[in-house]
C-alpha cells in the first residue's frame, strides 16, 4: 500500500472522527461498557472535537493516508501531539523534566502490522524533536499489551502510572516516556 504521511488540516476533522470511532474501542479493555466508549467518543473524538484540536496551536496532528485514494482521502492512522505541561499529578511525578505528550496514536485495524504506524510514529517523534522537546510521554491502558509492546519497540519505557476515567470506571494506564 502506498501511504502518505502529512500534517492534518481542518479539512480532515470528519475523516479523523470516523477513524477515531473505529480505533478508540480497540484500545479499551474488554470489560469496558459500550455506552461508556460511545460517550467518550461523542465527547472527545467527534468532528467538532477534532476541529478544535486542529485549530489549537498547542496540538499537532499527523495522518497516514492511502496515497492512491480518490479526492476524499482515506485516513489509515493518526497521531496527536500536545505541547503543553501535563495537569495530571501522576504524570508530573513520572516525568523527569519537560516533555511533549503523544496524546493519540491509532491505526485502522486493517493496517496493523503493515509498518504504517511505525512510519507515522517516526514522523511524529521527529516533529517533536524538531520543536525542541527533550522527551515524549504517553498514557496506555495497562491491559493493552499490544500497544505497550508497540511503544516499547519505539523506545518508550514505563515511567509511572495514572488513572483514566471512562464512564463510571477508573482505568489504569502506564505512563511511558521516550527521550528524543
Amino acid at each position: 500500500m502506498d501511504v502518505t504521511i502529512r500534517q492534518a488540516s481542518g479539512a480532515d476533522a470528519s475523516a479523523l472522527a470516523e477513524l477515531a470511532a473505529v480505533t478508540f474501542p480497540l484500545a479499551c479493555p474488554p470489560s469496558s461498557q459500550a455506552e461508556d466508549i460511545a460517550a467518550f467518543i461523542a465527547a472527545h473524538l467527534s468532528e467538532a472535537s477534532f476541529a478544535a484540536y486542529l485549530s489549537d496551536p498547542q496540538r499537532k496532528l499527523f495522518v497516514a493516508q492511502d496515497a492512491l485514494a480518490p479526492a476524499v482521502p482515506r485516513l489509515l492512522a493518526y497521531t496527536m501531539l500536545v505541547d503543553a505541561p501535563p495537569s495530571d499529578a501522576d504524570v508530573l511525578a513520572a516525568l523527569n523534566g519537560p516533555a511533549m505528550e503523544l496524546s493519540k496514536c491509532y491505526a485502522h485495524p486493517d493496517c496493523h502490522g503493515t509498518g504504517i504506524s511505525a512510519a507515522l510514529m517516526a514522523a511524529s517523534l521527529l516533529w517533536a524533536a524538531e520543536q525542541g522537546s527533550p522527551q515524549v510521554w504517553l498514557g496506555v491502558n495497562a491491559e493493552n499489551l499490544r500497544a505497550k509492546k508497540f511503544y516499547e519497540k519505539h523506545g518508550f519505557a514505563v515511567a509511572g502510572q495514572k488513572s483514566f476515567q471512562l464512564g463510571s470506571r477508573v482505568e489504569h494506564d502506564y505512563v511511558m516516556l521516550r527521550p528524543l
